[in-house]
This record gives C-alpha cells, sequence and structure tokens, in this order.
C-alpha cells in the first residue's frame, strides 16, 4: 500500500465511519480483512502527531430507521441502533489495539461492563495523551443520527475538523454510479449543502458544524492512503466550510 507523506495540517480530528465500510465485500456485519485495514489507516494518523477521535455508524448491523420503517416502536429501534454502534466501536478498539494503538471506547449510555461512559473532560484527556476516543451510542438519543453525533462530539472535544470516510470520493452533483456525468465538487459551503439537498450528513449535523465554524471533509476510505491524505492536503475529497472561497 503506498502511503501518502506530509505533515499534518490538525491536531486534534472527529473521524466518522459508516458502519457500512467495516463490512468489506460482505452484505453485513464485520469483516476482519477490512477492519484491520482501517485500523491501520488509522494507527499511521495517529503516529504522525493527530489526535483521533471518531464516530463509527451501525449501518453494518441494523439501523434505528430501517426498523422503524418495517413497524418497530422508533425509539426501541434507536435503541438497537445505539447498542450496534457499541459492538462497533469494540471491533475497532480491538483492532487498533493490535496496531499497538491505545484506544478507550466511551458510550452515550451506560454499559460500564464493558466501556467508559462518554464524559467530555475525560475524552479530551485521553487525546490529550494520544488515546483515539471511539464515541459510541450516538447522542445518547432517540432520533439522532451518529452523523449528528459526530459533529456533536467534535465541538464538544474541540476537533479542527470532522472527516467523513465514505466508499465515494467526495461528494458530487448526482450519484456518480448511476450518472456518469456527475460532477465531484472540491468545495462546498454548509448552506449549499443544505439548499441543494446533497447528501453529506443530515441537516443536523450540518448546521451543527456551520454553526461553530467546524469544516468537513467527505473522502473515500477504501482509496489506499487517503485518510492520511486527508490530514495532510487540501484536495482530498470534498471540502465543506462556511468561505464560498476556500
Amino acid at each position: 500500500m503506498t502511503q501518502a507523506q506530509g505533515t499534518p495540517r490538525f491536531q486534534r480530528i472527529m473521524l466518522k465511519l459508516s458502519g457500512e465500510v467495516l463490512m468489506g465485500e460482505g452484505e453485513s456485519g464485520i469483516n476482519a480483512i477490512a477492519i484491520n485495514r482501517l485500523a491501520a489507516e488509522v494507527a499511521e494518523v495517529v503516529r504522525s502527531g493527530v489526535q483521533v477521535g471518531m464516530v463509527i455508524g451501525a449501518g453494518n448491523i441494523c439501523r434505528g430507521s430501517w426498523l422503524a420503517a418495517s413497524g418497530m416502536d422508533r425509539v426501541t429501534a434507536d435503541h438497537m441502533g445505539m447498542l450496534a454502534t457499541v459492538v462497533n466501536a469494540l471491533a475497532m478498539q480491538d483492532a487498533l489495539e493490535h496496531q499497538g494503538i491505545y484506544t478507550r471506547v466511551m458510550s452515550a449510555i451506560q454499559v460500564n461492563e464493558i466501556c467508559e461512559s462518554y464524559i467530555r473532560r475525560r475524552a479530551i484527556r485521553h487525546l490529550e495523551k494520544g488515546r483515539v476516543v471511539i464515541c459510541a451510542a450516538g447522542t445518547g438519543n432517540p432520533f439522532f443520527t451518529t452523523d449528528s453525533a459526530a459533529s456533536l462530539r467534535a465541538i464538544e472535544v474541540g476537533a479542527d475538523i470532522v472527516l467523513k470516510a465514505t466508499k465515494v470520493d467526495g461528494v458530487y452533483s448526482s450519484d456518480p454510479v448511476r450518472n456518469a456525468d456527475a460532477v465531484r465538487y472540491t468545495h462546498l459551503t454548509y448552506d449549499e449543502v443544505l439548499t441543494r439537498k446533497l447528501e453529506v450528513m443530515d441537516a443536523t449535523a450540518i448546521v451543527l458544524c456551520r454553526d461553530h465554524g467546524i469544516p468537513l471533509r467527505i473522502f473515500n476510505v477504501n482509496k489506499p492512503g487517503a485518510m492520511m491524505r486527508a490530514v495532510t492536503e487540501d484536495d482530498e475529497g470534498t471540502l465543506v466550510t462556511g468561505d464560498a472561497t476556500a
């Protein structure tokens, strides 16, 4: 694997991983090859001196909105989704520790037998000590996505940027799989994302980033070295800020 070289541009980041990227080529669950590759890329970023917070979705196991659409009570469905993110967080913790990276899982709901409860000041202290902090169970509340949780935790711990790792290399004018003429944006403003209803993150997450001035970068985590380039270079994926000229 070719690794990107360069000096990190950020001291502290919040990395948002979708649960789907843990599936690899599978249809559900956690693929060992996929999660170990991701852990190796996160480890590279940590060793470059960047403090890493992380939020992982649960689309590889279950998602509250899907269960609710099938008729389940939405609050119950969202609680199940929160628990699924804890499963993913524990798996990523194990993969990172196999890379020699100290890691803490901090949950927004109490599951003290297997991980810490999320406490902002303690999370910041872990980050300052060079530990990866994986924030699990979303915000701890139903009706809020893990995208919103990533933006919220980024604000709370003072992250310099939110990096959203997806399966596509940025934000496009339309679905690039269905439309060969789709154009990739290199830069957007928060308001452009909201006005054009671009599927970057949910509206609450975008508004949180906008109101607190936290930039957002969307990149393809399946592209070798992309995660490191996202913290060292300007042109990886799509950058979302409040400045139209950025």
